[in-house]
């Protein structure tokens, strides 16, 4: 089918757990994370353009529209890999907050690669344009995939897992931005005292054992956020003193999530974090693989 506009959901991701085993020779740190999609999501409108130029749009005025943007990065490996004569305009309709640890950018260079394939006929499978995002970003492959996995190396290997136990996730990001760099420049690998239990993770998730999901999420980046950004304490203690049934940072942060199974105590916890911060969302897990083509 010949396509000339194409939309591609590209939903945000949180880490159940984020464990960081070593640091590797390429400068990069051996990761294990247990990852799931949200039902928060950016949308990437792609439009053919026949002159062969990538031009980029954003609702949100601060996001780079050029080759720092993932997005954008993602449409012009594309091209060159496959030397496509066409071009593309993107436009990203943002509703992920930026730098919040929920992989909008990834996604959306995710939500492009599996775009473009279609728009520009190139026929390549989710596991060849998985290896293309690695290239990108290491959250990207697991963001082409979407659902929930164990991403190992430095993220981009991928083991697909069943979906979670079905939960409300209620996210809630302080108006600051982290640097991923940062976090990682200040975490020391060998005084890691409390790893994640991702074995007892991945069995609570093949069980769907809401209870046990709870007590075995954990990431090793939370305590380095944490001590360079007292907000971030302050929501995820309001998260627990509001009674939600697990909480965790997202990735290097600022993110914060709550995981709740009864809807009254949403209405609560949502309640008590709009009097502190703004940008605050109530939405579930999307559990299987997501890569929706919406148009």
């Amino acid at each position: 089918m010949n396509y000339v506009r194409i939309s591609v959901k590209a939903p945000a991701k949180i880490n159940l757990t984020l464990d960081v085993l070593a640091k590797r020779p390429d400068g990069y740190h051996e990761v294990e994370m247990v990852m799931t999609t949200v039902d928060l999501a950016d949308r990437v409108d792609m439009t053919l353009r026949e002159d062969g130029e990538i031009t980029l749009d954003c609702s949100a005025s601060f996001v780079p529209d050029d080759i720092r943007n993932h997005a954008y990065k993602a449409a012009t490996l594309m091209k060159e890999k496959f030397q496509v004569r066409q071009g593309v305009h993107l436009y990203i309709d943002k509703q992920i907050p930026v730098a919040a640890g929920l992989a909008g950018g990834s996604s959306d260079a995710a939500a492009t690669l599996r775009g473009l394939n279609q728009l520009w006929n190139l026929g390549l499978t989710k596991d060849e344009l998985a290896k293309i995002g690695a290239e990108i970003g290491s959250d990207v492959p697991f963001c082409v995939y979407g659902g929930t996995a164990l991403a190992t190396g430095r993220g981009e290997q991928i083991a697909h897992l069943g979906a979670p136990a079905p939960c409300w996730v209620i996210l809630a990001k302080p108006p600051i931005g982290v640097s991923t760099p940062d976090v990682y420049g200040n975490l020391r690998v060998a005084q890691i005292d409390n790893h994640p239990d991702t074995k007892q993770m991945l069995q609570a998730i093949a069980t769907q054992d809401f209870s046990l999901m709870c007590q075995s999420l954990g990431n090793v980046l939370e305590n380095v956020t944490l001590s360079l950004h007292p907000q971030v304490r302050q929501i995820k203690d309001l998260m627990i003193a509001s009674g939600a049934d697990g909480v965790l940072m997202s990735g290097s942060g600022p993110t914060v999530f709550a995981l709740v199974q009864k809807e009254a105590k949403v209405h609560r916890i949502y309640n008590a974090l709009r009097g502190f911060v703004k940008d605050v969302f109530v939405v579930r897990m999307l559990g299987a693989q997501d890569g929706e083509i919406l148009a």
